[in-house]
């Protein structure tokens, strides 16, 4: 396992503290007037997605977390948990909804969608950052509606997207799940 130093540290480094994976999420190197400089982070934990600040330190040290990615296909949900299927053992596991996180608005059925392991067990889903989903609910087009404007419309997968006016129920559309934002149409 790696250690990291306070020199080490920036934006999208995994760490651990005590036990726990954490993520460099905002990262600040302070250097005042009077006194030796330190690094104030903000660190969002994979276990349960809180954001804390923490300073570090000259001679302060972390671990490297022991963190793993495997790509699972997702199954189904049976109300309290969501099931997955590695692709290669055909093993199935179980993860809670806050296991999950924003990650299940994107989900149908088939998707494959990469789980983290931390020490061998699974802590978190990340959603492809593009996804293909068909529109199943939205608004019909009115004589008259702008170019510039959008409208909601529901995905197969249950999420709500603004779209543009000449997209229509049945038509498949991109998807940045990272901002949840419509791209394209699917020709």
């Amino acid at each position: 396992m790696a250690t990291y130093s306070m020199g080490d540290l920036k934006k999208g480094l995994k760490i651990e503290l005590n036990g726990i994976p954490y993520k460099v999420v905002e990262y600040q190197h302070v250097k005042p007037g009077k006194g030796a400089a330190f690094v104030r982070v903000k660190i969002k934990s994979y276990l349960n997605g809180k954001v804390i600040d923490k300073t570090f330190h000259a001679g302060d040290k972390c671990e490297s977390p022991d963190l793993e990615n495997k790509t699972m296909q997702y199954l189904y949900n049976d109300g309290d948990m969501l099931h997955f299927m590695d692709t290669v053992s055909y093993e199935q596991i179980a993860l809670s909804e806050e296991q999950v996180g924003d990650a299940k608005q994107w989900l149908i059925d088939g998707m494959n969608v990469d789980i983290l392991f931390h020490n061998g067990d699974a802590i978190g889903v990340e959603a492809p950052s593009v996804v293909e989903l068909k529109i199943i609910e939205t608004p019909p087009n009115f004589k008259g509606d702008s170019q510039g404007g959008k409208k909601p419309a529901t995905l197969e997968s249950g999420a709500v997207v603004q779209v543009p006016f000449h997209i229509l129920e049945g038509d498949s559309i991109r998807v940045d799940t990272t901002k949840g934002e419509y791209l394209e149409k699917v020709k």
